[in-house]
Order: C-alpha cells, then structure tokens, then sequence
C-alpha cells in the first residue's frame, strides 16, 4: 500500500488528542480547587482535535487529486473552505465513495461496518475519559454522555452508505452544537457575549448535547469513517 507524509497523518487517530489531555491532566489532583480547570483544558481540547480533523479532511482532498485530474480540476478551481461544517464533510465523504466507485468498487461492496465504528468510538471514548479527572470535573457531562447511544439508532445508522451521518439525532448534535460551539470557540465570540447559559437554556432537554464529551464521540466517529474510507481507497489505487 502506498504511504507518504499525509497518509500516515490521514491513519493516525483522532483519540492521541484526547489521550495527550488526559495524560497531561492526570498529575494536577482531583479536589475541588482544581475543578475550574476543566473548562479551559476541555475547550483547548477540543480545539485542538476540531483543527486536526479539518487539516485530515484537506489532505485527503489533496491526496485524491493526486492521482484523479479531473478531480484536481475542481478542487483547484472552487476553494475547499476550512473542512469544519457538516456540510463540507458530508462533501468529501461522497468524494471517498465516488472514488472507490471510480476505481472498480460497486457501492454494494463498500461496506466499512458503520454500526461497528460506532460502537468501537463510543467504547473508546468512553475508556479514554473513564476515571481520569475531566470525567471527574465534568460529572454530569459524562453521564449523560454515556446515556447517549440509547438513543441512537446504530441500525439505521449502519445502513446508509449514502450520508456520513443518515441518523438524523447524530446530524442534529453536530450541526448545532458541536459545529456552533466549534465556531463560539475558534472565533472567541463568547468574549464578548454573555457567557452562561440562561434558566430557560438549561432546562432544554438538547442542552445534554452541548457536552465535551458528546463532541469528542462524534469526532471520532467520523476520524474512524473516513480512515476507513480512506484505508480501501488506498488499496484500490494500489490495485489500478
């Protein structure tokens, strides 16, 4: 299988991130004189990893126009953008898929096991934060983000090739909150608005999903999609 420099950044995951946080965490103590630290370490996090999956999402853009002129055409011709919303990355899913069509593969066949990505990035996530401090410091976000896959329709989910996210709760969660507060953060807008959120705001049955945890869940689930997207479009270059 060929590999260069952006290949092995597109195959390394998305959870070193949140694992160099909780490393970084683990000797500062867990009593209460350490829990306003969560929120500045949380959101640094998060950052970070929304920033490494975005340049992830541009090379892999740059690597099909490596070897598809055509698609280098394009993509030199309309600008990529930052690769953040939903939208853009639902754009270079359908690319992945496109390409492996193009390269021989009937799209009965491009069958990467959703409902086990799924699964495996829920497990991950939730061992990587399990009994580390910013579990600890975010209590409640935790909880209700291990509440969370009850609510998802894995089946649904793993049955779709056509969509990244065809789960309509999972679309929903990363389109208003993990891709507005995405922006709320890059932008520091919240520097100059109002900082917490209302009475009414917090009684919302959806504000369980603006939750750190949840965004990290998603976030891996989409590294782990498109690795291996990524993973049989390299074979197939190989084969052709």
């Amino acid at each position: 299988m060929r590999t260069n420099t952006h290949s092995d950044f597109i195959f390394s995951p998305i959870t070193e991130v949140l694992k160099d946080a909780v490393t970084a965490s683990s000797g500062i103590g867990k009593g209460i004189e350490t829990f306003p630290l969560y929120d500045y370490v949380m959101q640094s996090t998060f950052l970070k990893a929304t920033g490494f999956q975005e340049q992830k999402m541009k090379c892999i853009c740059w690597e099909i126009a490596t070897f598809d002129y055509e698609y280098r055409y394009e993509f030199t011709k309309t600008p990529l953008g930052e690769c953040s919303s939903y939208s853009e990355k639902q754009k270079i899913y359908r690319e992945l898929i496109n390409q492996l069509k193009k390269n021989g593969l009937v799209f009965s066949d491009i069958n990467i096991d959703k409902e086990a990505i799924l699964r495996s990035a829920f497990s991950e996530i939730s061992g990587i934060f399990s009994k580390s401090n910013l579990s600890i410091w975010g209590q409640r976000e935790f909880v209700n983000f291990e509440k969370l896959l009850v609510g998802i329709n894995a089946n649904h989910f793993a049955n779709d090739k056509g969509s990244l996210f065809s789960n309509p709760l999972l679309q929903e969660i990363y389109q208003n909150h993990l891709y507005r507060h995405r922006n709320r953060t890059a932008h520091n807008t919240s520097s100059y608005q109002q900082n917490l959120p209302t009475l009414a705001t917090l009684i919302k049955e959806e504000y369980k999903f603006e939750n750190y945890f949840v965004y990290f869940f998603l976030l891996a689930l989409i590294d782990k999609i498109f690795i291996a997207l990524y993973n049989k479009y390299l074979e197939l270059i190989d084969v052709n």
